[in-house]
């Protein structure tokens, strides 16, 4: 038997693919070094022209970027940028009379983007379009003018305010779907999971009928997927377990008392996915009900303050983790304006056990 030696074995492997520089990307455009960088990182600095003819040459030849040289220059330009723009605005509606004021309705907090914001070494600051008269118009101004240039966008009245600021000079991000147009990138709570999860487990303590009454907003701020999980839920039992939705018409909770008792009578739901606020008391009160015995009680938005009673925590911390990390992304890539294609990053949500619902059968687990 004969054996290769050392060189047998390297005339064998094949040549190595020649490495592409951004000099010999420069060369075959005749343009300088610092306009193929600014192409590679989205600067709005370079003609229409360059730019396609620089694309193309980089596709041509066959160019990667070195991931360790870009991380350690995104580094430094973060740096740089940072020391006359290290804010990141979080916009946000004050209408004091809107119907989206009520306890029943929670938002992030400026809490949980300051601390994420941090870590990117920026600072969060809350703006509020129409308090003290501020229009989106004027804000912008002012954003401008600070040299503000990356925004989180925090729908909290059924005006959208904050719909009327000019969004090309941003890098931007929302939560949830509450802001429809303009269409940005978005974090928010993955209600189809938290639903379908819910139902699964009251089914395993024994429910049989389980129905959901929240507001057309929260539906719609979930991109209905609440609707969406619960009626694909339904469609999974027998006719003679299903119960129909409640979508509140409108924002004042507190006066569909007596509609949410018509529902309850009618359909008989032996659990239920709603608010923490108001509900409890028309179940034990005006129904006459107990809790859980006679119907079991599933906080639709889970926060610390409602320890005992079991619900969905829609982890807030971490979607504002994911938008703060949205807009770190686009600055640092300069990419502003409305996005051709919007980014969406969904958090699933926890189940927090609570004495609202029977406890589970021995031996089965949490969903």
């Amino acid at each position: 038997m004969r054996f290769c030696g050392s060189a047998g074995l390297l005339s064998l492997m094949p040549a190595p693919t020649p490495v592409v520089r951004l000099r010999h990307v420069a060369e075959a455009c005749a343009v300088s070094l610092m306009t193929v960088s600014r192409v590679l990182n989205n600067s709005p600095h370079v003609q229409a022209e360059t730019r396609v003819k620089v694309q193309q040459a980089l596709e041509r030849l066959g160019y990667r970027p070195d991931p360790q040289i870009a991380r350690l220059m995104s580094r430094v330009r973060s740096c740089r940028r940072r020391r006359v723009d290290s804010v990141i605005g979080v916009v946000r509606d004050d209408v004091p009379d809107d119907a989206l004021h009520d306890p029943a309705y929670r938002y992030v907090s400026i809490d949980d983007i300051r601390h994420r914001a941090e870590l990117h070494g920026y600072r969060a600051e809350d703006f509020h379009v129409g308090r003290g008269g501020l229009t989106a118009g004027r804000l912008g101004r002012i954003l401008e003018t600070r040299g503000i240039e990356g925004l989180i966008v925090s729908p909290q009245s059924s005006r959208a305010l904050v719909a009327q600021l000019d969004y090309a000079r941003f890098a931007t991000a929302t939560f949830g779907y509450g802001l429809q147009s303009p269409d940005l990138h978005r974090a928010s709570t993955n209600m189809t999971r938290g639903i379908l999860s819910v139902a699964a487990d009251l089914e395993a303590r024994g429910y049989r009928r389980i129905g959901l009454a929240v507001s057309q907003w929260i539906d719609d701020r979930s991109d209905h997927t609440y609707s969406g999980a619960m009626l694909n839920y339904q469609h999974t039992v027998a006719p003679a377990r299903r119960v129909p939705l409640l979508l509140f018409p409108d924002n004042r909770i507190r006066e569909h008392g007596s509609l949410f008792c018509a529902w309850m009578k009618k359909h008989r739901p032996d659990a239920l996915i709603s608010f923490d606020a108001y509900v409890p008391e028309w179940i034990t009160k005006r129904l006459k009900l107990r809790i859980p015995e006679d119907v079991g009680l599933v906080v639709h938005d889970w926060v610390g303050s409602l320890a005992g009673l079991a619900g969905i925590d829609h982890r807030r911390a971490e979607v504002a983790a994911a938008a703060v990390d949205l807009i770190a992304t686009q600055l640092m890539q300069n990419e502003r304006g409305i996005p051709a294609v919007p980014r969406q990053i969904l958090i699933p949500p926890r189940w927090v056990e609570g004495g609202s619902v029977r406890p589970r059968a021995s031996g089965s687990s949490a969903s």
